[in-house]
Formats: C-alpha cells, sequence, structure tokens
C-alpha cells in the first residue's frame, strides 16, 4: 500500500494498492493532466531523485523547495513567530510534495511547525506527511475546498467565514477567486515590522514584480470577473502590509504592495471590460 502522488499537481493520495484511476485536481478546468497522460510517484521515490532546498526570505521567513523543480514548482514558507510569540510555534504555509530528512531537520532546528495552513487546493500536496514530521500539527483549510482533499486525515482543520487568526498574531483570509476557499495569510511582523502577505497564487506576483494577478485557472488562461477581483481586494483592504510573497523563489513585491495591489485590480478590471 502506497500514498501515491500526482506527477502533475504534486497532490498526495489516500493510501491504496495500485495508483489512483484520475486525479480530480488534474482533471478540474483549472488544472490538466499531463501531456503524456496520468502518471504517478511517492515520496520514496522522490527522495531517490530530488532533494530539499531550505533559505531565508527575510528574517523569521523561510522557504522551503524541491531540487530539480516538481509538479507545480511552489515553495513553501515557513514563519517563525516573534520571541513574546513564539510559545504559540511557527506556521508552515502552503506545502511541497517532498519531505526529506534534511528539511525536517532544518526546520526543528528553527522550532519547527505548529501549524500548517494552505492557500489552495494546489498546494494541498504531501500535507499529511508534513504535520506527521512534526506531531501531528494541525493543517488549517478552508472549509468551502473540502471537496479537493483526497487524503482525509484528522489533522485537517476545516474552518469557515472569512478570516481565522491563528496563534501568534497571524490571520487567514479568505479571497476566493482562483478557488472558492482561496486563502491569504497576513503576517503582521513581516516586512521588518510594515507587514506581509502571503499569497501562494490567490494574489498572483507577476513576472513585472511590481504588480500581482488573478486567475481562475493559470494553465488554462481563464480569467477572473471583475466583482470577483474587486472580493478579493476588499479582503484584503483592512489589512496593513508592504510586502508580498507569491508561490515561487523569487516571486515577491518588495515594497509598496498594498497600493500595488489596488493599482493591479484596476489594471485588470480595465483590460477585461467590454468597450465595444
Amino acid at each position: 500500500m502506497s500514498n501515491f502522488i500526482c506527477a502533475t499537481c504534486g497532490t498526495q493520495f489516500a493510501e491504496s494498492e495500485a495508483p489512483p484511476s484520475s486525479c480530480p485536481i488534474c482533471e478540474d478546468e483549472r488544472q490538466y493532466v499531463g501531456y503524456g497522460g496520468q502518471s504517478w510517484t511517492t515520496i520514496e521515490e522522490l527522495r531517490r531523485t530530488h532533494h530539499s532546498v531550505v533559505k531565508e526570505e527575510e528574517a523569521d521567513l523561510i522557504a522551503v523547495g524541491c531540487d530539480p523543480s516538481f509538479a507545480i514548482g511552489q515553495r513553501a514558507l515557513l514563519v517563525r513567530q516573534s520571541a513574546a510569540a513564539r510559545p504559540s510555534g511557527n506556521i508552515l504555509w502552503d506545502c511541497i510534495p517532498l519531505i526529506d530528512d534534511a528539511a525536517v531537520e532544518a526546520l526543528r532546528a528553527l522550532g519547527g511547525i505548529s501549524a500548517i495552513a494552505i492557500s489552495h487546493p494546489h498546494y494541498y500536496s504531501s500535507m499529511i506527511e508534513w504535520s506527521r514530521a512534526f506531531d501531528g500539527a494541525p493543517i488549517y483549510l478552508h472549509a468551502d475546498d473540502r471537496q479537493w482533499v483526497m487524503r482525509p486525515d484528522p489533522a485537517i482543520r476545516l474552518w469557515e467565514g472569512e478570516t481565522r487568526e491563528l496563534p501568534g498574531g497571524a490571520t487567514l483570509i479568505r479571497c476566493g477567486g482562483h478557488f472558492e476557499g482561496g486563502t491569504v495569510l497576513h503576517w503582521p511582523a513581516g516586512a521588518q515590522g510594515r507587514g506581509a502577505l502571503l499569497t501562494g497564487d490567490i494574489i498572483n506576483v507577476v513576472s513585472d514584480r511590481r504588480y500581482v494577478s488573478f486567475m481562475r485557472s493559470y494553465p488554462n488562461l481563464i480569467p477572473l470577473n471583475r466583482s470577483t477581483v474587486d472580493r478579493i481586494g476588499r479582503s484584503v483592504r483592512p489589512f496593513r502590509f508592504d510586502r508580498i510573497y507569491g508561490a515561487w523563489f523569487g516571486k515577491v513585491v518588495k515594497e509598496d504592495a498594498k497600493r500595488r495591489v489596488e493599482l493591479s485590480i484596476e489594471r485588470y478590471k480595465k483590460a477585461i471590460a467590454d468597450t465595444e
């Protein structure tokens, strides 16, 4: 029996003797089945061909990635709580399919993981493996995305509503958009106390890192409508932030991020407006 991992999206499935017949996450219009068809791997196989990468993004924010890139290629982020808040423990934001001894040892040396929170189903990946490696750390997922949990586990905590404060002062914010329960994390101590958003690709940092964008599907180029993008803006507007960390290494709006979100919303709405 194995917990098979979809090689296209990186999602780990419940234990089975044979690979699943399909990946519902990849068959959804927001993702895709690989060009060679559905294929599968396991944690054990990944460890033979890939290794973890751990690097500091800023003080108390540590990125964890996979080399070479695998599946969607996102990286996770460990938020270390301030000295006063550390009894509450550290938060792992988003997950990656690979977990190996080097990553576990590195994060334990930084205080371990007390909670896991994930932006949306494309990054659920091997969340149960990460939880179990850190004493069953609770995993916070928005209840609107419960249908996309491919490996149920008692560690999963489904939360409802528009915000959920985590121990230590960070706040989960439901933005919707890319997924119904699409979530970002507000880290008030980030950016040297000016505040940061960790957004996955719910608010996507684009190649021109002065801006962000929003999509229902990135690989299939399905846009969101203006009312949904306006809702995303309203969701984050009450929070103070000057920096945004997106889903991949290097995708960071380093400063003036709150104004950049507003400019990006207006640019997006103008681009999709019916001017005929």
